[in-house]
């Protein structure tokens, strides 16, 4: 079972709203684009908070785990690129085709760039995670006459894959535009998630 990483703990436990959000703002301040935060909080209205300031933020929340009386809420920071929808590569299909080539048995590598808590959130069963940071050190690992489908959470840090990969000679590479946030098919986790 893939262990969930953060890059920094935030301790809330013991506040009240709106101080939870209040911290995680001023944490996620400092945060790089693409780190991932875990805030511990043990008022139960936390939840709710976290992940309507994410989506109002633009930041992505990926889940809360519950350990005792405390819960843990992973955010992660989005960058400028991810917030702006700039999208590039030529090759695209939407999660909806990927499920029905993946349902009918087509041969497929699903390759998932997001940061390795996402990907223990929520992932497409067989997906092979390979961070969008790491992906140039690990591309070595793609067969390069295999379709790849590459999947974020939006498209758009796979729409950049999917650039690096054609600049050096993937020839059969597709950007799942709408990414996990469009997938409605079958998925898998580590983590039973709230």
């Amino acid at each position: 079972m893939l262990e969930i990483k953060s890059n920094q703990t935030l301790d809330c436990k013991g506040l009240a709203c709106p101080m939870p959000i209040v911290k995680t703002k001023k944490a996620m301040d400092q945060l790089e684009a693409g780190q991932v935060i875990e805030v511990q909080a043990t008022d139960k209205g936390s939840l709710a908070d976290i992940q309507g300031w994410a989506k109002n933020t633009g930041h992505q929340y990926l889940g809360s785990l519950e350990e005792g009386n405390v819960l843990k809420h992973y955010l992660r920071k989005s960058s400028s690129i991810e917030i702006r929808e700039e999208k590039n590569h030529p090759h695209v299909e939407s999660a909806e085709e990927l499920q029905r080539k993946l349902a009918a048995g087509e041969k497929a590598t699903v390759l998932d760039v997001r940061e390795p808590a996402e990907y223990a959130f929520d992932r497409i069963p067989g997906a092979l995670s390979i961070p969008l940071g790491e992906l140039e050190s690990r591309m070595h690992e793609l067969n390069r006459d295999d379709p790849i489908h590459v999947i974020c959470r939006t498209g758009n840090r796979s729409d950049l894959a999917c650039r690096i990969l054609a600049e050096k000679g993937f020839k059969n590479v597709k950007n799942v535009e709408d990414g996990m946030s469009g997938w409605t098919g079958p998925t898998e986790k580590n983590h039973k998630n709230m």
